[in-house]
């Protein structure tokens, strides 16, 4: 499978490149900065709220060998204004998607968050795991930005017949640091069996899933993604004799989104002079 990965050059974007060539996929990389150290690899160095330049970017390759798939990994990973989260998130996705179905490319995969969903009270999940047709419940403007790109990606998919899954991505992380990544951490290989699945898993229309690995503590449901294909082998629990207790463990724990449902984000959606 031939698929461009936006956000390449990123944490994630690099763990998901090297991982996909390494199963045997052809990856072209397209961030706004160089290419770091991955050999030959096609990079194209752009910013995707470009249209015009995600055009070229589809047109170029479709004239040499074209994409079956996109991975899209770009967009600013922080809080920021609403204009600017909802251009890193859904203006970048919407290049992609009109780039697409003007190429005839079936297949993306997003980088959403758990942050869709991060102001959900754990007291409403006794027992319980949270699932994908929960409300979305964002945390921040960031988490807006994602609830707002699933609905442009299930849009596509009603239009366009695209096949679209987003991958709500919990804690990516090299390995579990605190009380709340037992429950939330995603490794390096288990995003990478994600982004396969959701890559080859036959005509999935709009789904979602949520990408976090096989954690025993698990506050998210694993059965969307096994349904996709995902299986993930790695579990938080592995760490857990490792990891020491914190103040604040208590009250990353009141909201699924962690500390990005505290006060500390509060603030007005618009910049002001």
């Amino acid at each position: 499978m031939r698929v461009l990965v936006t956000g390449a050059a990123g944490s994630i974007g690099q763990v998901v490149t090297l991982g996909l060539l390494e199963r045997g996929h052809d990856v072209v990389g397209l961030d706004r900065v160089p290419a770091p150290d991955h050999g030959d690899l096609p990079w194209h160095t752009l910013d995707c709220a470009d249209p015009d330049a995600v055009a070229a970017v589809f047109a170029e390759q479709s004239a040499e060998r074209p994409l079956d798939a996109v991975v899209h990994l770009a967009g600013h990973p922080g809080e920021a204004s609403l204009p600017d989260s909802l251009t890193s998130h859904v203006v970048t996705t919407a290049a992609l998607l009109d780039a697409m179905v003007e190429h005839g490319v079936r297949r993306l995969v997003y980088a959403g968050s758990n942050h869709a969903v991060g102001h959900t009270p754990r007291r409403e999940l006794p027992g319980e795991l949270l699932d994908v047709d929960t409300r979305p419940r964002p945390d921040t403007f960031y988490g807006v930005g994602k609830v707002a790109a699933e609905g442009l990606l299930s849009l596509y998919a009603d239009r366009y017949g695209l096949d679209l899954v987003s991958c709500r991505i919990g804690s990516f992380l090299p390995e579990p640091t605190t009380v709340r990544n037992l429950s939330t951490w995603l490794s390096h290989d288990d995003c990478v069996r994600m982004v396969e699945a959701a890559l080859t898993a036959p005509a999935p229309g709009f789904a979602v899933l949520y990408g976090i690995s096989a954690n025993t503590r698990a506050w998210w449901d694993l059965a969307p993604g096994r349904a996709l294909g995902y299986e993930p082998r790695d579990d938080a629990e592995e760490w857990a004799d490792r990891i020491a207790a914190r103040p604040e463990d208590d009250a990353e724990a009141a909201h699924v989104g962690g500390p990005f449902a505290g006060e500390e984000f509060y603030r007005p959606a618009l910049d002001r002079a």
